[in-house]
C-alpha cells in the first residue's frame, strides 16, 4: 500500500484525544499530544503598547505567534488590536506567566481562559421555561413564527383574529415546531411602531388561547417591557427582545422578575461597523452585562446575531460565513433567517418562493453550531435540520484513551 498523506480537521480537544488515540498512542502520549493538535487564534482589541508587548513577547517564548501594529514597538500608536496564535499547550503556558503579570494581564488571562473554554464546544443541557423545559444542543429547535400583525413582511393580516392563530400554532406544533415565537409589532423596514396598547390588544388574547392549549413553550417577540410583564403574567415562558434589553431600561428587570429564558437579538440604527464580527460581539456582551446585572442568570441567555437587522445584505452574508465565531461567548445561538430579504436579493425571488434558501441558511447555521432556527415553513426545515443533526451532531465514540 502506498504512502498517503491527508490532512484532518482538530476542532477541539475531545476529537484530538480521539484522532491521537486512534493512531495507537498511548494513554499519557494523547492526552501530551491533544494539547498541541488544537490550534487557536484569538483577537484582543483595545490594548496599550505595554501590553501588547509584552503579550507578544511572552507567545512568542512558547512557540506562539503575535501580530500587533507596526507603532507597538516604539509606542506610536495609543491602543492595538492583537491576533494571538497558537496550539492550546502554548495559550496555557501563556496564561500561567500573564497571571504573573501587572497592567491588567492578570484579568485578560482570565478572559482568554474563558473564551478557550467556550471554544470547547457546549454541551447538551436542559433549559427551564417557567414550567415547561428545552433541551439544548442534542438536537436543533426550531420555533415557528406565529405573527399577529396586519404589516409583517411575510404573513401580516393572516392571523389576527385569535381563533385563526390558535389554530395556525396548533399546526406548527404538528409539524414539529419545539417553540412557538408570538410577535404583536412587525419589524420589516419601513414599519410604523405601535403603541403598547395596540400590541397587546394584538398579543394577549392570542397568548391567552396559546398558553391553554398549545404544549410547547411559547415565546412572545416584543421590545416593550410592559407587554412583556403582562405576558408573563399570562405564562408566556420565553422573552424575545430585538433590541436585546435595550430599547427599554425596565425589560431587563422584567424578565429577572419573572425568571424567564431571554433572546438577546443583535441590532442597531444604520450599516456602520468598524469590526463587523467585532462589534456584534461587544454589543452582545454589554446586553449580557445588562442582564446579568440585573438578576437574569447566564444559563437563560440566548443570542440571535440580528440577520437583517442593522445590516446590509452583503454584511448579513459574512455573518451567516461567520457564525462560528459567536461560539466565544459560550451562550446557545438562535438563527432568524426565514424569507429574509437577504435570500431574496441574492436569489431575486419574492417573498413566498425562499423556502429553498431558508433551508439553506438553517444548514449552514446548523453546521456553524445554532441550537434554534426560527422559521415560518415548519414541517420543511424540521426535515432540514434533522438531516443537518444527523451530520454535523454525530457523538464522537468514547476515546481509547478513556477520556472523550
Amino acid at each position: 500500500m502506498p504512502v498517503q498523506v491527508r490532512s484532518i480537521e482538530i476542532k477541539n480537544r475531545a476529537q484530538a484525544l480521539e484522532e491521537i488515540a486512534a493512531v495507537g498512542a498511548d494513554q499519557a502520549g494523547c492526552r501530551l499530544m491533544a494539547l498541541k493538535a488544537v490550534h487557536r487564534v484569538l483577537k484582543i482589541s483595545g490594548l496599550t503598547p505595554v501590553q501588547a508587548n509584552i503579550l507578544k513577547q511572552e507567545m512568542l517564548a512558547k512557540g506562539g505567534e503575535a501580530a500587533v501594529a507596526r507603532g507597538v514597538v516604539d509606542h506610536a500608536v495609543d491602543k492595538t488590536d492583537v491576533l494571538l496564535m497558537g496550539t492550546l499547550k502554548q495559550f496555557n503556558a501563556l496564561l500561567a506567566k500573564l497571571k504573573l503579570q501587572p497592567f491588567g494581564l492578570s484579568a485578560l488571562a482570565e478572559e482568554i481562559r474563558r473564551v478557550l473554554q467556550h471554544l470547547e464546544g457546549r454541551t447538551a443541557r436542559r433549559l427551564s421555561c417557567r414550567g415547561k423545559e428545552l433541551v439544548l444542543g442534542e438536537r436543533t429547535l426550531v420555533m415557528g413564527i406565529l405573527n399577529v400583525t396586519p404589516d409583517s413582511f411575510s404573513d401580516g393580516g393572516r392571523f389576527s383574529d385569535p381563533s385563526r392563530a390558535l389554530e395556525h400554532a396548533h399546526r406548527l406544533v404538528e409539524d414539529g415546531a419545539d417553540i412557538i415565537d408570538l410577535g404583536g409589532e412587525s419589524t420589516r423596514p419601513g414599519y410604523t411602531p405601535v403603541t403598547v396598547e395596540e400590541e397587546m390588544r394584538r398579543v394577549i388574547p392570542v397568548l391567552e388561547k396559546l398558553v391553554q392549549e398549545i404544549p410547547v413553550p411559547i415565546s412572545v417577540d416584543t421590545t416593550k417591557a410592559a407587554v412583556a410583564r403582562e405576558a408573563l403574567e399570562i405564562g408566556a415562558h420565553i422573552i424575545n427582545d430585538q433590541w436585546a434589553l435595550r430599547a427599554d431600561p425596565e425589560m431587563a428587570a422584567v424578565v429577572a422578575r419573572y425568571d424567564a429564558p431571554v433572546i438577546l437579538m443583535h441590532n442597531q440604527e444604520g450599516t456602520e461597523y468598524k469590526d463587523l464580527m467585532g462589534d456584534i460581539i461587544r454589543f452582545f456582551r454589554e446586553s449580557i452585562a445588562l442582564a446579568l446585572e440585573a438578576g437574569i442568570c447566564r444559563d437563560k441567555i440566548i443570542i440571535d446575531p440580528g440577520i437583517g437587522f442593522g445590516k446590509t445584505v452583503e454584511q448579513n452574508l459574512e455573518v451567516m460565513s461567520r457564525l462560528s465565531e459567536l461560539d466565544c461567548l459560550g451562550l446557545p445561538v438562535l438563527l432568524g433567517t426565514s424569507r429574509k430579504s437577504m435570500i431574496g436579493k441574492t436569489l431575486d425571488l419574492p417573498v413566498d418562493q425562499r423556502v429553498e434558501g431558508t433551508a439553506a441558511t438553517v444548514a449552514i447555521g446548523i453546521a456553524a453550531g445554532v441550537d434554534i432556527v426560527r422559521v415560518h415553513d415548519v414541517r420543511e426545515m424540521v426535515r432540514v435540520a434533522r438531516m443537518t443533526d444527523a451530520m454535523v451532531r454525530r457523538k464522537p465514540a468514547r476515546c481509547a484513551c478513556g477520556e472523550g
